[in-house]
């Protein structure tokens, strides 16, 4: 009987390795065309967009996962059963827990593991590609300044530079100011750098001059210098302190008191996910009985179990958008929270019914045998 669970568990475990990599895959690429405008309008580089993408793998395996699981599930027996080992199995006298065993012990190790990764390892993730992208979004260096064009940017600045180097230096820099119409002001420098400092972003520039003109005299100021910053804080209004979204929050914070006013405005957004993230993982189970009940219940039949195989997939469909829209509704109607987990746990009870309860055809020839005589 060991032998048996171990050979099923084995294919289990391939199918569902398989089916998670190429659902992983297809998110990932869907996922990483979000970072089109980084790439292009920021310069992000390979190794930091990779990164990002790695960060965001925890937000979507917590729903990957379980849908893995049922498609390896319904991939494995439905194999098993027209290779005729399903058949092989029950002659051996095994029950429907017995044959369901190898797929529960691989659901309860896949609820494991949706709890650390819902729990943990997701807003882990999403807070640091949420402070990463804050980061990248705030560098000026990347956004401001492209090298041989004329950058005209607001509050009456035009900057041109030469190159940019790899360390983010710039070479060969002209700054035109018509901040004051009447006083417009031109500096060229040999290199410089964009800044950050406690104030907001400074140009600071390196040897150089700044050409003063007065309109109205007609005079022209000339000034050497070896260092000049500009302001540039009126191009970075950003406030520092972000608000966390609910999926940058571990669950202590979702459930517990309110830290700002914007956490009192948002107070039902918080509790639906931290209730959402309590339920998600039991559909590992949840998806596990609904495939199983599909495939092992019900009469053999040589030409396939197709049929069966649609209606358990329509089954977590209908599962899984309830749990969807059910998280949506209790952000205005929180007193509609528990149907949140009657969701899940009917979704199992009925499931684990039907294949438990559901007789097996050798079950209905040894019931009718009586009669027939």
């Amino acid at each position: 009987m060991q032998g048996l669970t171990r050979y099923v568990l084995r294919q289990l475990i391939g199918a569902t390795l398989f089916v998670t990599l190429a659902l992983t895959g297809v998110v990932w690429l869907s996922q990483s065309l979000r970072f089109v405008d980084l790439i292009i309008n920021r310069g992000l580089s390979a190794a930091t967009f990779l990164h990002l993408t790695v960060l965001l793998l925890p937000t979507f395996l917590g729903i990957i996962l379980p849908i893995a699981l049922f498609c390896a599930i319904v991939y494995t027996y439905h194999r098993l059963s027209i290779d005729s080992e399903i058949v092989v199995m029950r002659a051996t006298g095994l029950s429907q827990a017995a044959l369901a065993r190898p797929a529960l012990i691989l659901a309860t190790g896949m609820t494991v593991v949706c709890y650390s990764i819902t729990l943990y390892f997701m807003p882990l993730g999403y807070r640091t590609f949420k402070d990463r992208q804050f980061t990248i979004r705030s560098d000026f260096s990347h956004v401001l300044l492209k090298e041989g064009t004329f950058n005209t940017l607001p509050d009456g600045l035009t900057v041109y530079m030469r190159e940019r180097q790899a360390n983010g230096e710039f070479v060969g820099i002209l700054v035109h100011s018509n901040r004051n119409p009447d006083v417009p002001v031109t500096m060229m420098a040999e290199r410089g750098a964009l800044i950050s400092t406690p104030r907001g972003p400074r140009l600071l520039l390196i040897n150089g001059n700044r050409q003063e003109m007065q309109r109205a005299t007609n005079k022209l100021s000339l000034l050497y210098f070896d260092r000049y910053n500009i302001d540039l804080t009126g191009l970075a209004k950003v406030d520092r302190q972000r608000w966390r979204e609910p999926r940058e929050r571990y669950l202590y914070e979702l459930f517990g008191p309110p830290r700002s006013k914007s956490d009192e405005a948002y107070r039902n957004g918080l509790f639906a996910e931290g209730h959402q993230r309590l339920v998600a993982p039991v559909f590992s189970i949840a998806f596990t009985l609904i495939g199983l009940a599909g495939l092992l219940s019900g009469e053999f039949n040589r030409r396939g179990q197709v049929p069966r195989m649609f209606a358990a997939a329509a089954a977590v469909v209908v599962v899984q958008v309830a749990s969807l829209t059910l998280a949506n509704i209790i952000v205005k109607m929180p007193a509609l929270t528990p149907l949140l987990y009657i969701n899940a746990v009917l979704a199992v009870l009925v499931a684990g019914y039907v294949l438990l309860h559901e007789r097996s055809p050798r079950a209905r020839r040894v019931r009718a045998a009586p009669g027939v005589g």
